[in-house]
């Protein structure tokens, strides 16, 4: 049986594959999916494919494409999830900060720099129309755990992450939501290695379909909101909220969406130069 290892973030977004792995889905296939949770997200997931120590990865899109530009060996070959990330914007309870435009020039906690919490730090500066050179700082907290600890003793001052997986820590008065910001595109592909991907086509295939076809009627499991609120210690009417803005997708990112993205990360001085649509996405 062939082993493939697969990285991705332990939140609600990904639990149709802990589901299809707890039901054997792939080993009836002949297939050893072996899933790693990466709770530094982004940033420690494009590291693990350079490494090869994944193969494939549930990631978000705007971090694999930069780091598909900046020289990853790996290819989009699908979007996972097609609605848009709400990032939460969020200080410490106790915290004097009361709307976004208090936070120009403070420190922004992120997990790594090129990782999601990163990027969007830019996108919300830029929205707001901060200078991007002297108004954005980064304090690098590594996980939601660091974040935690940061903003507590004002090591940092803003922390933006995923606004449902970030609720319990409002709700219990660790945080405070002051502003929420989504994601101008879809927020997670599946990318993989493309030297595994070359060996691998049809396994590759296998796994896309299997996990397809359970995201594809994810919304009709019976108690699937009971499901997630229990397993990631959610309330149940977030959940229930959650379910009815996510869409998950078994389609190809198009040509559109990659030149998009790439503009914005351009703009905002992410990155440097962009790739031709056939560089970052292989349609399989």
């Amino acid at each position: 049986m062939k082993t493939i290892k697969i990285g991705g973030v332990p939140e609600h977004f990904n639990l149709a594959w802990y589901l299809t792995l707890k039901n054997g889905e792939y080993k009836a296939q002949g297939i050893n999916l072996r899933w790693e949770d990466y709770h530094g997200g982004t940033g420690q997931m494009t590291k693990a494919l350079r490494n090869k120590d994944i193969d494939m990865a549930v990631i978000l899109t705007e971090g694999i494409i930069k780091d598909i530009v900046e020289g990853n060996p790996s290819s989009i070959v699908q979007t996972f999830v097609q609605s848009p990330l709400i990032w939460g914007i969020h200080v410490a309870y106790n915290s004097s900060f009361e709307n976004n435009s208090d936070l120009k020039g403070q420190r922004a906690a992120i997990s790594r720099f090129g990782s999601g919490s990163h990027l969007m730090a830019y996108i919300n500066a830029e929205n707001n129309h901060w200078d991007l050179k002297n108004d954005l700082k980064f304090e690098v907290i590594q996980d939601l755990e660091g974040a935690v600890k940061a903003l507590t003793n004002a090591d940092a001052d803003y922390f933006m992450w995923e606004r449902f997986m970030t609720k319990p820590l409002v709700d219990d008065k660790v945080f405070r939501c002051i502003d929420t910001l989504p994601t101008p595109w879809p927020c997670f592909v599946i990318a993989v290695r493309n030297e595994f991907l070359d060996t691998n086509l049809d396994d590759v295939k296998t796994i896309l379909s299997i996990i397809n076809n359970t995201t594809a009627e994810f919304k009709y499991i019976p108690s699937i909101d009971r499901t997630i609120a229990n397993r990631y210690q959610l309330k149940l009417e977030d959940v229930q909220e959650w379910l009815q803005l996510t869409e998950w997708s078994q389609d190809v990112l198009d040509a559109f969406t990659i030149e998009k993205i790439q503009s914005e990360l351009l703009q905002v001085g992410i990155l440097k130069k962009t790739k031709r649509y056939d560089q970052i996405v292989k349609e399989i």
